[in-house]
């Protein structure tokens, strides 16, 4: 079996992490998501909570929805005042992705990984999506909160992953075009839409 990583992007209430799990047991491979950012604190140095906070503090900044910092390889070193910066912070975690890509199969959710990720051999780009009325449903089934709340949560996640992508990549975040497969999880199971996933790897010879 040859390398391969499967990226997912996905919708909130969608069930990307829900396939991304699927996919880790059935093909005995990593899974990585927010535990990216502990093996980014590892490799620089800097603290987990710094690197998660700077995310969440970037979220609330108008610099954040208005401009770019697309990511292009590039490492600031420790003795620059821009060492802990929001963009050195982004540039860490993808150094680590492509450090795991070189090594090992994978799935990882989000962190832009399709685009820092777009010249690994044995690469499938995924985007989970579904119908607005399921997501929420499955939000609010899945936290216990009213459907109100629910709505606004799929809103906002929505909203800050595609403007996570667009100040990193420069692009538009659920445009089908970056990806391989765009599964519709109202008209499929996550694990129906595992099994499609898989069927790639083997179509493409990685498994």
């Amino acid at each position: 079996m040859e390398r391969f990583v499967i990226t997912i992007g996905r919708l909130c209430g969608s069930g990307g992490t829900s396939v991304g799990q699927i996919l880790q047991k059935k093909l005995g491979i990593g899974l990585y998501d927010k535990n990216l950012l502990r093996l980014a604190a590892e490799d620089s140095g800097i603290s987990e909570e710094l690197i998660a906070n700077a995310d969440e503090k970037l979220k609330n900044s108008l610099l954040f929805k208005i401009s770019r910092q697309v990511y292009k390889g590039e490492l600031i070193p420790p003795e620059s005042d821009d060492f802990v910066s929001n963009r050195n912070l982004f540039n860490y975690q993808a150094k680590v992705l492509k450090e795991l890509a070189g090594r090992e199969s994978f799935v990882v959710i989000g962190r832009c990984a399709d685009f820092v990720l777009r010249d690994c051999p044995g690469l499938v780009r995924v985007f989970i999506c579904a119908g607005t009325e399921d997501c929420v449903a499955n939000e609010e089934k899945r936290l216990s909160i009213s459907r109100k709340a629910a709505e606004q949560r799929v809103a906002t996640m929505n909203k800050h992953r595609s403007e996570y992508y667009r100040y990193y990549t420069g692009q538009i975040w659920n445009d089908p075009l970056h990806y391989d497969l765009c599964l519709n999880t109202s008209t499929m199971t996550c694990e129906q839409a595992a099994d499609l996933i898989i069927e790639r790897l083997r179509q493409t010879g990685r498994i």
